[in-house]
This record gives structure tokens, C-alpha cells and sequence, in this order.
């Protein structure tokens, strides 16, 4: 088995290799939680189908990124970011059950306008990138910038049906759903550097990156998924609430 698909540094300062066979035991705290989910969720297979899928996705993104890097075409960038828009907003109202094509497209709207925004922020104006488009740091930025836009949509938009299926008002639903919705980005300013190091950070200083020249990133990345995932969520429930008052 001597194809290898992650690697750290190791204590020689050479690379350690991760063969399948040895990746496959990563997934068996996986396999128990799925075990657990089939018998508490009556029979779903939702996390068998999601993993599935995050393997297959990852093994495939694997190959296109070693092409992508190749690339040095500003509309190839354009096609990558939109396709992640327009991707992570379908996904981000998976969980929505009421009109929703209507949905969808305050999701593109928040997720492409509040990720686009931060995303823009970044690539121009903190890491000043020239040109702009180089695949190597757009992809990686993106890709945190609009999942994490995303997962922070998908949770105000369950909270703020859920309200509202409750009897709450408008705006008491899109105030819950705003506080619902940010709890895991508060969750991590409060714990970075005290209950974990971020991913961002841990690859950079396992890379033999200096420690401080890591913080830097990692607190440019914290700041950048507070900000998109705080403008789409905000965009997404002032969409809803202005729906909520235009129905009969």
C-alpha cells in the first residue's frame, strides 16, 4: 500500500506517510458512531451516506487540486468560488421544509454576499495576493470561508423555522435563531489556545512552521469565520423575517 494521502513532519523532519490500510483505522471511531446512530435514529443512515461521500469527495478534490494549482486563470478562481456558493447554499438548507426554492435563494444571496465579502477582505486586503486568483491560497480560504458560512446558515435556518413553528414571532425567531446559530464560532474563540489548537495552526506548526508565525493565520482565519458566517446569517434571517411580513 504505498499511496499516500496525508502526511505530517516527522521527528527526522521527513515526512510521515499514512497508507490506506493505516487510514482506514481513522474511520472506525466513525463506524461506532454510526452504529449508535442507525439504533438511536431508528434505522437512518444519514452518517453512512455522509461519510461515504466525504471520502469519495476528498479522494476526488485530492486529484482536482493537483491540477487546479497549475492554474493560473482568474476565471478558473471565479468558477471554483461560485461553485462553492452555489453548492454550500443548497446544502445549507437541507434541513428547511417550507418553500424551499425561496430558501435556496436567500441562502445564495447570504452565504455569496457575506462569504463573498470576508472572502474578498482576506485574499486582497490581509494576505494582499498578486495576483489574486492563485489557486494554492484561494481554494484552502474558500473553502473555510463559505463552509463555515454555510453550517452557520443551515443552523439559524432550523432554529428560526423551528421558532416559528412554535408560535414566535418573527423576530423573536430570527433573534433565537441568530444566537443558535453562532454558538459553535463563540465556542471556539473561547477555547482556542485552551482546550485545542485550530486545524489551520496545528498543520502549519506540524509542517515545522514557527509556533508564532501559526498564531497569525489562525487568528486571521478565526476572524474571517466569525465574519462570514456572522454576515450570511444576518443577511440570510433579515430575508426571512421580510418573507415572514409579505405573506398574507
Amino acid at each position: 500500500m504505498g499511496i499516500v494521502l496525508v502526511a505530517v513532519v516527522g521527528d527526522n523532519g521527513g515526512m510521515i506517510e499514512i497508507p490506506l490500510l493505516r487510514l482506514a483505522l481513522s474511520l472506525l471511531p466513525v463506524v461506532v458512531v454510526g452504529w449508535i446512530s442507525w439504533r438511536w435514529s431508528r434505522g437512518s443512515n444519514e452518517l453512512a451516506i455522509a461519510t461515504a461521500r466525504m471520502v469519495v469527495q476528498l479522494l476526488a478534490v485530492g486529484y482536482v487540486l493537483v491540477l487546479l494549482f497549475k492554474v493560473e486563470n482568474p476565471w478558473v478562481g471565479l468558477a471554483v468560488v461560485a461553485f462553492m456558493i452555489v453548492v454550500s447554499s443548497w446544502i445549507a438548507i437541507r434541513t428547511v421544509k417550507k418553500l424551499r426554492g425561496r430558501a435556496y435563494g436567500d441562502a445564495l444571496l447570504a452565504i455569496g454576499i457575506g462569504g463573498g465579502a470576508v472572502f474578498a477582505l482576506v485574499v486582497v486586503g490581509v494576505l494582499g495576493l498578486d495576483p489574486w486568483y492563485q489557486p494554492r491560497y484561494v481554494i484552502p480560504i474558500g473553502g473555510m470561508i463559505f463552509s463555515n458560512a454555510m453550517t452557520a446558515v443551515t443552523l439559524s435556518a432550523e432554529r428560526f423555522e423551528a421558532e416559528r413553528d412554535g408560535g414566535r414571532g418573527a423576530v423573536e425567531a430570527r433573534n433565537a435563531a441568530w444566537n443558535a446559530a453562532l454558538i459553535p464560532q463563540v465556542n471556539s474563540f473561547l477555547a482556542v489556545g485552551l482546550v485545542a489548537l485550530p486545524g489551520m495552526m496545528t498543520g502549519q506548526i506540524l509542517a515545522g512552521a514557527s509556533p508564532l508565525d501559526a498564531v497569525r493565520y489562525q487568528i486571521m482565519v478565526m476572524a474571517m469565520v466569525m465574519g462570514s458566517a456572522g454576515f450570511a446569517v444576518a443577511l440570510f434571517l433579515v430575508r426571512r423575517v421580510k418573507q415572514e411580513h409579505r405573506a398574507p
